[in-house]
């Protein structure tokens, strides 16, 4: 089977589609994953890392863009569809899979154009704008949240939660060791969380007599890394503060509570793995869908959730020394988290590509040419 997963731009929708692709390969030694985003998004890092072969398109958001770049994104649409008929016709691919961003809306139109079997992967509780168009045109709409049932029609729709990468799930589970402080986890996503920064460094003035019980480790994202640094450093307390934490399974497994925001994929992570959470949802994401996504796990008893304009450093104090306080309530929102867990998404995603394939091409999927038996890097792909 080979399945092409388009999409990406933050970690949100790309992480999804790296699971997808992980349980994929691992399947059959012939299965093969192709991505398709574009070269200023975060996959064309990660991919390439992950041992994924990628191709680039030139794409661009239309929703909530001022009059130019509307157009501009406008101009580009046609040849993004161009270059996504070019891929698509050279990889052959069994399966295509949308998984949000500027590159998965082109793919998936092309794709189901040719008549290739698609789906799409909503991860939010609020559905983004492409992917309610293509729910209209693809034969499955994977969702993550109930609550998105209602955006799309309802005979295609399979909640099946948001795949989690195997090598976070794998190092989680042997990540488990003791630790002596208190540790708080605080994150804002793969691009970092300015205000949510900040929050934190005007937490600590409030905390001041736990400093020698609690410790922290702090993903900043790139502009912010030395000014927080310095804010713990310069209030006496011990954290571990970088841009990008890599191994997010071990950061996950010291953690005791974590603060966040509430994307899609941070949420799954955190239902996985366990953990308890102070959310605050990023005030600007589409149609708020954040604070959407952070009520399914406040009304389950397993985080509490917090108005970026309405959180001080006091009160983000005030509930960090609650939490730490009571463990009992600590370990009760832990098994409400893991109460919404679903460890067996990524599964659940391929099984699906699979009966698609099966009932377009047969158990042998897709004729190719005989070269195409093995995986190989495209041309656009990054070392």
């Amino acid at each position: 089977m080979k399945v092409l997963i388009a999409g990406g731009g933050t970690g949100g929708h790309l992480f999804p589609g790296i699971a997808l692709a992980e349980e994929v390969v691992t399947r059959h030694h012939a299965n093969q994953v192709v991505f398709v985003g574009t070269e200023r998004g975060l996959e064309a890092r990660v991919v390439p890392q992950a041992g994924f072969p990628l191709e680039f398109i030139q794409a661009q958001g239309l929703k909530g863009k001022g009059f130019f770049q509307l157009l501009k994104g406008l101009l580009a649409l046609p040849l993004a569809l161009l270059a996504s008929f070019r891929i698509l016709n050279r990889h052959k691919p069994d399966v295509v899979v949308g998984v949000g961003g500027y590159a998965s809306g082109p793919v998936v139109l092309a794709a189901w154009m040719l008549g290739i079997p698609t789906a799409v992967q909503e991860q939010n509780a609020l559905p983004g704008l492409t992917n309610k168009v293509l729910g209209k045109l693809v034969k499955v709409v994977f969702i993550a949240f109930d609550e998105a049932r209602r955006f799309f029609p309802e005979g295609k729709v399979q909640l099946v939660g948001n795949p989690i990468r195997r090598k976070l799930m794998d190092n989680y589970l042997r990540s488990h060791v003791a630790h002596e402080h208190f540790t708080v986890l605080v994150f804002g996503g793969s691009l970092g969380a300015r205000g949510l920064n900040q929050r934190m460094v005007d937490a600590l003035e409030h905390l001041g007599d736990l400093k020698e019980q609690i410790r922290f480790v702090h993903q900043t994202g790139k502009n912010d890394v030395e000014r927080v640094r310095k804010g713990y450093a310069d209030r006496g307390f011990q954290a571990e503060v970088v841009e990008f934490i890599e191994d997010m399974s071990a950061a996950y497994a010291r953690a005791d509570l974590v603060v966040c925001r509430a994307g899609a994929t941070t949420l799954a992570e955190l239902t996985v793995c366990k953990k308890a959470s102070i959310l605050v949802p990023f005030p600007f994401a589409t149609d708020d869908h954040q604070a959407v996504n952070a009520r399914a796990l406040v009304e389950a008893g397993a985080a509490v959730m917090f108005r970026e304009a309405e959180l001080t450093g006091q009160k983000l104090a005030e509930q960090i020394r609650l939490l730490k306080s009571e463990p009992m309530r600590l370990k009760q929102m832990e098994k409400k988290a893991g109460l919404l867990g679903r460890p067996e998404a990524s599964k659940e995603l391929a099984d699906v590509c699979v009966d698609l394939m099966v009932q377009t091409y047969g158990a042998a999927g897709r004729e190719r040419e005989p070269q195409d038996a093995a995986p190989k890097a495209s041309k656009a792909s990054k070392p």
